[in-house]
């Protein structure tokens, strides 16, 4: 691909201005050595501060995470926390996960943030996310950044912002914040010469005080108490989650934890798996392989954050299966319920929060409970959202997406893969003290609420074709929206970005009553769900597949399971998405 003269323009302000000599030298080689395709993609753009931050692959260029990006995108941010709290003290909370860079581009953060005269909370090594947004709250933060790219190839980085609530930004400051990063125009308006005297380090007294409210999650701790050498695999996949989770799992009495210990020790290249992805059988290969030679009950894994958890359970035959990030959200909203109303903890205020995209039975199990059930759009801001509005009123219970993030209790505000894992466990705990395994617990589940199967297919497109070739896809599918799917008629489109809902019969509209965001939903005659939904933080366009079988009682369910994996084949066949 031939450079375009704005390409040419925006290299030559990089090799020219205030960057420095290994950035300057690096673009000068790519030049001598032709590499016009990777300068293309480098350039092209400045890498887009969304809604969340930033996130992209590491390296020189104005479409790249860098130190220059990462500062310009600080420098903004400082900007609008000035304007937005004049005459405060105002205070950020940082935290930064194991990946490549991640402690210098923290430094870097809490060099600029104190350089504008604000207070700075930085971790004094890598943390999980989830306990950046308590610390935000427990030091009375106005803001915090956690510099991470979750569960993405190594490549990757990114810059995650959040709000005084300690959960990710949302309107008007998302907006404003956005248009203040944009502001900023040279990397000369960056004030990267730290006032060292504005920056603390926290570390072990946070770790306390949010272990401390982990464990007043706990349900049933006489179950634990009995089940206390339930056999767990636990593996941070070369992430954050090795300095609490094992932490959390022995507070609350756990005493047969053993993890993996060649993925024990934090690093950003992620030499044991191809993608630090707890969602891929592939990453967690060497925790199957462990649970199987110890016999465990219970396998789980973090990703480099620890806002993501997968775990793996023995089915029926004896064999490791993954649980899939639907099923898991499905079991701990079973648990959480269930376990609170034999405790007698059960509240007439009580209520979870799921995504549009995630299972409805989350909202059947919730409604079989008389416990509240509302829907948001995918992220956890949103279910963040719902907390802050009815705070006072209403009491959430717990929440979570498709995506493996759950959300149990309060105190954080974004998605929490430590106190996941350790629900999880007491989970596991209690259905063994009842002479089961969480997959037979699962299974009862299905034939309690009836039974869900989903499925994701992510298309990835990558460079600045693949972004356009993602525009089109979804403007082709409002322009012409399928009438039948799979031999059954769409009943129903819910386009998120207009706000309205068309049922096909009836020619009637609704509003959703929800934020605007590009997602497109097809609801067909038998109640299945298909969902497309550009990826905020990836180069990807996900579709999602949800139906429902009949499951007359546990021992269909094998065969409910196979039907239903043949119809989400059908309707992926029909739609012809590869």
């Amino acid at each position: 691909m031939a450079l375009t003269p704005d390409i040419h323009e925006k290299i030559n302000t990089w090799l020219t201005g205030s960057y420095d000599a290994e950035t300057q030298s690096a673009i000068r080689q790519m030049l001598a050595e032709n590499q016009e395709d990777f300068l293309s993609d480098a350039f092209y753009r400045n890498l887009e501060f969304g809604t969340g931050g930033l996130r992209g692959i590491m390296g020189p260029g104005s479409n790249r995470m860098n130190r220059y990006t990462l500062g310009m995108a600080t420098q903004g941010l400082s900007n609008y926390l000035l304007q937005n709290f004049p005459g405060q003290e105002i205070k950020v909370a940082i935290a930064h996960d194991s990946r490549n860079n991640s402690p210098e581009f923290a430094r870097i953060a809490a060099d600029i943030f104190s350089a504008n005269g604000i207070t700075v909370y930085l971790f004094e090594a890598l943390r999980p996310t989830p306990e950046l947004s308590f610390a935000i709250r427990q030091l009375g933060c106005q803001s915090g950044c956690v510099v991470t790219a979750s569960h993405n190839p190594k490549e990757y980085n990114g810059f995650k912002v959040y709000w005084n609530d300690g959960a990710q930004v949302v309107a008007p400051h998302d907006k404003n914040i956005i248009r203040g990063v944009e502001a900023i125009q040279s990397v000369s308006e960056v004030k990267f010469q730290p006032e060292p005297s504005r920056i603390h380090l926290i570390g072990a007294e946070l770790d306390a005080a949010y272990l401390a409210k982990v464990k007043e999650l706990s349900i049933n701790p006489a179950a634990i108490q009995r089940q206390h050498d339930l056999k767990i695999v636990y593996t941070p996949l070369h992430g954050t989650g090795i300095t609490l989770v094992p932490k959390a799992l022995a507070q609350l009495g756990f005493t047969n934890v053993h993890v993996v210990e060649a993925q024990a020790t934090p690093d950003g290249n992620f030499p044991t798996v191809q993608s630090p992805n707890p969602e891929e059988k592939v990453a967690m290969q060497m925790a199957l392989d462990q649970a199987k030679a110890l016999d465990a009950d219970l396998v789980l894994a973090t990703d480099p954050d620890s806002d993501r958890v997968g775990i793996a359970v023995k089915d029926n035959k004896g064999e490791w299966v993954l649980v899939n990030g639907n099923q898991t959200a499905a079991l701990l909203t079973h648990y959480l319920l269930s376990a609170r109303k034999q405790a007698g903890k059960m509240t007439e205020q009580d209520f979870i929060v799921y995504t549009i995209v995630t299972s409805e039975v989350l909202g059947d199990i919730a409604r079989a409970n008389n416990v509240k059930a509302y829907r948001t759009l995918t992220g956890f801001k949103y279910i963040a959202g719902i907390i802050r509005e009815l705070e006072g009123r209403e009491n959430y219970i717990g929440g979570g997406e498709e995506s493996y993030g759950y959300m149990i209790g309060s105190f954080v505000r974004d998605k929490d893969a430590i106190s996941a894992c350790a629900m999880l466990a007491e989970m596991a705990a209690v259905a063994k003290d009842h002479g089961h395994t969480l997959y037979e617990e699962m299974v009862h589940m299905y034939a309690t609420y009836g039974f869900y199967k989903e499925h994701l297919i992510s298309l990835t497109k990558k460079g600045q074709r693949g972004a356009e070739e993602i525009q089109e896809m979804m403007a082709g599918l409002r322009a012409n929206p399928p009438r039948t799917i799979a031999g059954q008629p769409v009943v129903e489109l819910r386009d998120y970005k207009t706000g309205r809902i068309r049922d096909l019969r009836t020619n009637l509209e609704t509003e959703t009553g929800l934020e605007s965001s590009n997602v497109l939903q097809f609801i067909l005659e038998d109640g299945s769900k298909i969902s497309a939904r550009p990826s905020g933080t990836e180069p990807k366009i996900k579709f999602y597949f949800s139906v429902r079988q009949p499951l007359a009682s546990a021992v269909d369910f094998d065969l409910a399971d196979r039907l239903a994996g043949e119809k989400i084949q059908t309707i992926i066949d029909d739609m012809q998405l590869k």
